[in-house]
Formats: structure tokens, C-alpha cells, sequence
């Protein structure tokens, strides 16, 4: 544990340098989140998988037993103006729908094996972390 803490915390320094800081605060919420579900059980699979046109991303892609997870991860400095979930608009899943179509079709997974979640972050000390599961779904019937 204290290894991938001063992992993160170097890695976070440079991407801070690098990096706007909004973009480095999403990074790092996407570091929190890919820990946070690894302690939930899920095996993580892929980080910022990309579209070969690259016009849409997927955060992080894990299995939660035989359900191919596409996880959405949001962040926020503060919760002063909502939760960080909320910035997910309709043209968002859309864009997060065809990057998962295109990953699951490549890795040969049936669309009824899939699930889209989000992971909320709001970087309060110390950081609020919400898990959303099967947040919406393209295609399914609940």
C-alpha cells in the first residue's frame, strides 16, 4: 500500500507539471478509482482504451466476475457545483457506447455481457469515492 502511494504521488507530481490541471486531477481520480475497484473484487483490464479513429475513450474497461465492466470515472475538486456524475450528458454515452463496441467487439465479448458504471470522485480529504453501478445501457432492457 505505501508503495503505490508514493507510485501515485510521483507519477502525480510530473503529470502536474505536464499536464492542465484539470486533466491531472481526472488522472488522478482515475488512479483512485482503478485502486478502489480493485479492492471491490473487479480485475482491471485496460486503462484509456481508445477508439482506432480515436474520437472516444474509455477510462478503465474491468470484469466484475463474467460482466465486462466500462467504467466512467469523474472527478471534481469540490462538490460546489454537483456531483461529478452529473457531467455525464447524452453525447458523453454515446461516445462511451461506440468506444464500447468497439472494445468488446475486438475482444470477442457478447453486448449482453456488458455493464456501464461510474465512479464519482470528489477530492474532499479524505477523497469521497461513489460507485454507480449499471448506469445506463444502450440496447438492454433492465
Amino acid at each position: 500500500m505505501l508503495f503505490w502511494r508514493l507510485s501515485d504521488a510521483v507519477r502525480h507530481y510530473r503529470q502536474h507539471r505536464i499536464l492542465t490541471p484539470s486533466a491531472a486531477l481526472g488522472r488522478r481520480g482515475e488512479d483512485l478509482a482503478h485502486r478502489f475497484l480493485q479492492r471491490s473484487g473487479f480485475v482491471v483490464v485496460c486503462r484509456n482504451y481508445r477508439t482506432s479513429s480515436g474520437d472516444a475513450e474509455l477510462d478503465i474497461v474491468a470484469r466484475d466476475n463474467n460482466v465486462l465492466v466500462f467504467v466512467e470515472v469523474k472527478s471534481r475538486a469540490s462538490s460546489d457545483f454537483g456531483a461529478p456524475d452529473r457531467a455525464i450528458d447524452p453525447e458523453k454515452q454515446k461516445n462511451i457506447v461506440r468506444a464500447a463496441r468497439s472494445y468488446a467487439a475486438r475482444a470477442g465479448v457478447n453486448w449482453d455481457r456488458v455493464r456501464f458504471d461510474v465512479v464519482s470522485i470528489v477530492f474532499t480529504t479524505p477523497p469521497a469515492i461513489v460507485h454507480h453501478q449499471d448506469v445506463f445501457f444502450e440496447g438492454r432492457t433492465h
